[in-house]
């Protein structure tokens, strides 16, 4: 199961990764039509649509790896045991909100399957297409939340917490910025 786990919250980063990849290509492709007086409207809407997937699908793996921004001054003053009591209540209270966050995703994007709700800008297309990467990245995101909760409630300590220190082990400091 941890592989599976694992290898979701790659794939979804590396789609993310994808995405970035794209909008850099639809950018630079853009600026260089438009030099040909090419029309490049609806790139515009795409951009967006994909800065979006971008942001959502990353945040299951941004979040294993330790790439959310925390703040741990009153972690670092406690002891062990009541780090992982702190650690599990802010899990549980990140599940939550999480899980709210992922269930109103899938409704607002059935919703707009349902009521066929079709994208104002030049490209005319169902918005749920788009938005199904919102309800896949907010699945993601709790289930790599709750995924962790299990984890720190079984006595191990935070994937994000290990994955830092494995990096600035290795002289990674790129994520402390």
């Amino acid at each position: 199961m941890r592989k599976l786990l694992d290898g979701l919250y790659f794939a979804a980063g590396a789609v993310a990764a994808l995405c970035v990849l794209a909008i850099c290509v639809l950018m630079i492709g853009q600026s260089i039509l438009r030099e040909f007086g090419v029309r490049t409207g609806a790139t515009n809407d795409v951009v967006a649509w994909l800065c979006a997937a971008a942001a959502f699908l990353a945040m299951a793996h941004a979040f294993k790896h330790g790439d959310f921004v925390r703040v741990t001054l009153l972690l670092e003053k406690v002891s062990a045991p009541v780090r992982r009591v702190l650690e599990i209540v802010s899990l549980v209270i990140a599940c939550f909100a999480i899980g709210y966050l992922a269930w109103w995703a899938t409704r607002f994007a059935w919703e707009s399957y349902k009521f066929n709700d079709i994208a104002n800008g030049l490209l005319a297309i169902p918005l749920w297409i788009p938005q199904t990467t919102f309800v896949v990245g907010s699945w993601l995101f709790f289930i790599a939340v709750l995924d962790e909760m299990v984890l720190v409630a079984r006595g191990a300590r935070p994937t994000y917490v290990t994955s830092v220190e494995e990096r600035h082990a290795h002289g990674d400091f790129s994520s402390d910025i």
